[in-house]
């Protein structure tokens, strides 16, 4: 299994937990990773800058659900393929919490629906992120690149399944 670095964000500490790993508890946010071939979505989110779509899992809805609303709201985008991926350990202090992480395809861009938090959206190659993202270190860049090798993966695989070819990717 990919062993992944700590990062840190300001005085809390993030590790990286990939899938099959769940967390212990319920997580309080979702990220999404929203592809679009070799370029993921990114938002302009006011007060953090450019991020992948995430926040808060509200108190009726499941992580999936957040990060599905969390996209359409930040960045406008309809979500398919959407896939657990993993979850970071946030930690400062004595507090510990959770953050489910799921990749997707972009299945469409509509109307930000947010324009009170979002400044807008951007689609960006692996290369411009550490120019722009808002908190880019080793443990960022991994993640990102773990998602992006997790969607050709499977369009690896369905792409054999539909030639009627044994997986071997």
């Amino acid at each position: 299994m990919k062993r992944f670095p700590t990062g840190l964000y300001g005085r809390q500490r993030l590790q990286f937990f990939p899938a099959p790993f769940r967390a212990p508890l319920r997580s309080f946010a979702g990220l999404v990773f929203p592809w679009d071939g070799d370029r993921v979505l990114v938002a302009d989110i006011r007060g953090r800058g450019w991020c992948i779509p995430s926040g808060r899992v509200e108190a009726d809805e499941s992580s999936c659900e957040a990060v599905r609303r969390e996209a359409l709201e930040e960045a406008g985008a309809v979500l398919k393929d959407l896939q657990y991926i993993g979850c970071y350990h946030i930690s400062e202090r004595t507090e510990v919490r959770w953050a489910d992480c799921f990749v997707a395809r972009i299945d469409e861009l509509v109307e930000i629906g947010m324009k009170e938090e979002s400044n807008g959206r951007r689609l960006a190659t692996l290369q411009e992120l550490p120019e722009i993202y808002h908190l880019w270190n080793e443990l960022t860049q991994m993640v990102f690149e773990h998602s992006h090798e997790i969607l050709e993966r499977q369009a690896c695989l369905s792409k054999r399944c539909e030639a009627g070819v044994r997986p071997d990717c």
